[in-house]
């Protein structure tokens, strides 16, 4: 039986160690906010942190994360850079349906972390391989650029 160590706390899972993480995240940590989209890493709603590094968790064996930390959507406010994030896609309202947002916010807390003033090329780099069937890209964009502080929030925004 794996121990995780899941938003600081370890927790020993009684899973194998090729389950996918967010399958032990969600089905046995009853740990719902990670989405599953796609099961095969092409869309990011899976999207947790592993050592601080964006990963996709339905692709990702438990086995992976020995000695590592996870982080998942439950925990990322508790970082400064996540809540940041957290706070400049409220300001900007980028949800729409919301399903990808906890795999979209994640990506863009590695980015802001790894690259604290990203252009638009990293920006598109980064969040690449996370999709939102809404459309909500451009919002998305502005949100990233408000939590690094290279945007203003204006009175209203293109939804």
């Amino acid at each position: 039986m794996p121990t995780l160590n899941i938003n600081g706390t370890d927790k020993t899972l009684d899973v194998p160690d090729d389950m996918p993480i967010l399958w032990a995240l969600r089905d046995v940590a009853g740990m719902t906010g990670t989405k599953f989209g796609c099961g095969v890493a092409l869309c990011g709603a899976c999207t947790v942190h592993l050592d601080g590094q964006a990963i996709r968790s339905c692709v990702t064996p438990v086995s992976a994360a020995a000695g590592k930390k996870i982080v998942t959507i439950e925990a990322i406010g508790q970082d400064p850079v996540g809540a940041r994030v957290q706070e400049a896609w409220r300001k900007i309202d980028v949800v729409q349906c919301g399903y990808c947002q906890s795999g979209q916010v994640m990506a863009a807390t590695a980015l802001l972390t790894a690259t604290p003033k990203p252009t638009d090329t990293d920006i598109d780099n980064a969040m690449s391989g996370n999709i939102c069937r809404c459309g909500t890209y451009g919002r998305i964009r502005a949100a990233i650029k408000i939590a690094a502080g290279t945007a203003v929030v204006a009175n209203t925004v293109a939804k």
